[in-house]
């Protein structure tokens, strides 16, 4: 997949932007890319629709600021709708997975008039755009499940682990909360690999280090309903964000469909890609009408 680089909001995006149609906007997870898309876009564009995603900043080609205030909430989602500026779109379907699941959450709440329809893969929304409480909550009660976000809190710490051995540290996180760890190759691994190795972890665990800051400036937002056409694909082998979570999520989401992907860990457009394809095409053709 090509990348043309876009200055978008004081910075610049690497973005993948192919085919034509009814704009869908894909926004990776950590820790991966654009490139994390690469069994979607072609399938898009087959299909008739214009696929964009791109590298989120901290991440590839993209911008890496260094100051850990320049990856909150709000600036992600202010990458997000400038690029629609800066393509001249005035909507389009937004698709995210894992932080870029949040960040369309949160573009949707937001900026509901930029947004024509919604997917999110594993990540639900249950009223909350921030999409993690504070560190002291989940210091409290959910460290069980969440403590590696305490662990990447402290500003060097995994940066270290990492650097110490990239290979090891990368294969751990992608193939410990996989259903098959063959989901990826050899070669594939090596784009990620090579791609952290040049630009580092400080950019991509920057959202983690402002959950706080995330989570006091969205508080008024609390409850607020998701209004467009929503599809969330939930991931059956997904040890971080199980289906039940999606459970009840009709109380804030009001236009909602459902779809379990089968024998899928967390990174699901990866490792069932003809799944995720049919369930989010399907949902396009019936939902997206040009902007």
């Amino acid at each position: 997949m090509d990348r043309n680089l876009h200055a978008v909001n004081g910075g610049q995006l690497a973005v993948v932007d192919e085919g034509s149609g009814d704009p869908v906007v894909m926004i990776h997870g950590f820790p991966e890319l654009a490139y994390s898309w690469r069994h979607q876009v072609p399938a898009l564009t087959d299909a008739g629709f214009r696929a964009i995603a791109y590298d989120q900043r901290g991440y590839g080609d993209s911008s890496k600021p260094e100051d850990i205030d320049a990856y909150t909430l709000a600036n992600l989602v202010a990458d997000a709708v400038g690029l629609l500026d800066v393509l001249g779109l005035e909507r389009a379907t937004f698709v995210g997975h894992d932080w870029g699941s949040i960040v369309v959450w949160a573009v949707a709440i937001m900026h509901p008039e930029r947004v024509h329809a919604v997917v999110s893969l594993n990540v639900p929304y249950r009223g909350w755009c921030a999409g993690f409480p504070s560190t002291e909550v989940i210091r409290e009660k959910l460290a069980d499940r969440f403590g590696y976000v305490l662990a990447f809190q402290e500003p060097g710490v995994t940066e270290s682990a990492f650097d110490a051995d990239a290979d090891a540290w990368l294969r751990t996180i992608y193939l410990g909360i996989a259903a098959d760890p063959a989901f990826m190759t050899d070669d594939e691994f090596a784009v990620y690999r090579d791609a952290f190795v040049r630009g580092g972890l400080f950019g991509p665990l920057g959202p983690y280090r402002n959950i706080d800051a995330n989570a006091a400036s969205t508080a008024h937002l609390a409850n607020a309903p998701v209004t467009q056409p929503t599809l969330m694909m939930t991931a059956d082998r997904d040890p971080i964000v199980p289906p039940s979570l999606a459970n009840g999520m009709e109380r804030w989401v009001q236009k909602l469909t459902v779809v379990d992907i089968n024998h899928s860990g967390h990174w699901t457009q990866q490792e069932q890609p003809r799944q995720v394809n049919e369930a989010l095409i399907g949902f396009l053709q019936s939902e997206t009408s040009t902007p």
